[in-house]
């Protein structure tokens, strides 16, 4: 009796296997076919199977799940929502038998170019927090392709989720992630133009057949800096002042010509209230970049707060050297000259009746009357321009008003009164 329930049993599980194989040798014949539906009855039917099924087969049937979820039975595409392509990879994760390998390797680059594929075109189609998901999956699904972490950290900006972006970029970080690549070139014979190969072979082959010629090799900018940039934005914008400069000293030491991340800084201690340091962090961005005009009107206007007319006056005029149409620095520089009208009225009003006070008293209204005639080529700069500039031509009117110059007056205040009825 013992010997007739052993060999019982022995029949159970020999058919128990026979029904594995079944299953699996089904789901894989219909998923090739596309035949989704029939696929899915019979990996239904070898799931309940899973508890004595030996390790080789437990593998194929993960790997077949895999493919059933993904939709990917052709072996050329994939067809699934984004639940379904998670379902996919987690399946892999359980494909251990090294007769596998190869297909696991297969399926993760089908799944990872579609994931890529979706995530740029949802990013052309401004979704970026769905374009920064795929991006993130698809990075996780293979780890050795990191441009797509920086992708999904830079959607997640896009996506205004900076508590996510942060967690991206500080991943980034870690690994320090330079994203630099090499470009191939060399010379179109015909145009004489510089093209870009996407590989050494195809530019070898077109020097080879003599159209092309001076290979040379390049390699982009690294992206560390930028990386680190953000980290130390996002931590700005999240009122964490310290860690943020923590991460522009990070940036600017990988990336000390910077003149981008010297401003980023200089604008995070302007807005912790640090003129002084802002102030050394724009002069040392100058040296940097000694022809920038935007550089120029900063430090004019950080100087004429500070109360620095001569700094001032000579940044602004730096500003228009640089820049001749620069409209703000012309209209920035006849407010700081202007601005010197006040005082001089301070003490024009101090004084009493007395012969040396008339004295004093001329003399002041003299430099009041010259400061006016220094401000009027800036501001008929700045109209020139800037023809429907208000405020200048208004300024301009009162000015004129103020010397004497009858027509000029007559001719900005039409020109101030026009713009102002336009409004």
């Amino acid at each position: 009796m013992k010997k007739y329930i052993v060999l019982a049993l022995a029949l159970t599980i020999g058919f128990s296997a026979v029904a594995q194989k079944k299953e699996l040798r089904t789901a894989k014949k219909e998923l090739a076919k596309g035949n989704y539906d029939k696929a899915g009855i019979a990996l239904d039917a070898a799931e309940a199977l899973l508890g004595s099924m030996e390790a080789k087969y437990k593998s194929k049937y993960y790997l077949s799940r895999s493919v059933y979820y993904s939709k990917s039975g052709d072996g050329q595409s994939v067809d699934a929502d984004y639940s379904d392509i998670k379902k996919s990879i987690e399946a892999l994760q359980y494909v251990s038998a090294s007769s596998d390998a190869e297909s696991v390797k297969f399926q993760k680059q089908l799944l990872g170019n579609y994931l890529y594929n979706t995530g740029l075109s949802l990013y052309k189609k401004d979704d970026y927090e769905s374009s920064s998901k795929y991006m993130e999956t698809a990075y996780n699904l293979s780890p050795s392709d990191t441009i797509n972490l920086y992708y999904a950290a830079s959607m997640s900006v896009n996506a205004k989720q900076f508590d996510r972006s942060l967690a991206l970029y500080e991943k980034l970080r870690v690994i320090k992630f330079t994203g630099i690549e090499k470009k191939m070139f060399a010379t179109n014979l015909d145009t004489q133009e510089k093209e870009s190969f996407t590989s050494e072979t195809l530019m070898n082959i077109s020097i080879k057949a003599g159209t092309h010629a001076n290979p040379v090799e390049e390699f982009t900018k690294s992206k560390f800096p930028e990386i680190i940039k953000n980290i130390a934005l996002i931590y700005k914008e999240r009122g964490d002042n310290v860690k943020a400069l923590e991460a522009f000293a990070i940036a600017r030491a990988d990336d000390p010509e910077s003149v981008m991340l010297i401003l980023e800084e200089a604008n995070l201690y302007y807005l912790m209230g640090e003129i002084l340091k802002f102030k050394e962090l724009l002069e040392l961005a100058v040296l940097k970049d000694p022809t920038n005009p935007d550089l120029q009107l900063n430090l004019g206007i950080i100087s004429a707060d500070s109360n620095d007319f001569e700094n001032s006056k000579k940044y602004y005029l730096k500003a228009i050297e640089l820049k001749s149409d620069f409209t703000s620095a012309y209209i920035n520089l006849a407010a700081l000259i202007l601005g010197q009208e006040q005082s001089i009225l301070d003490q024009m009003n101090s004084l009493g009746t007395t012969r040396a006070e008339n004295l004093k008293y001329d003399k002041l209204s003299e430099k009041r009357n010259q400061m006016f005639l220094e401000a009027i080529p800036y501001l008929e700069s700045a109209i020139s321009v800037e023809p429907d500039n208000y405020q200048a031509a208004k300024t301009l009117s009162n000015i004129y008003s103020q010397v004497g110059n009858t027509e000029k007056y007559k001719e900005y205040k039409a020109i101030a009164d026009s713009l102002d009825s336009g409004k």
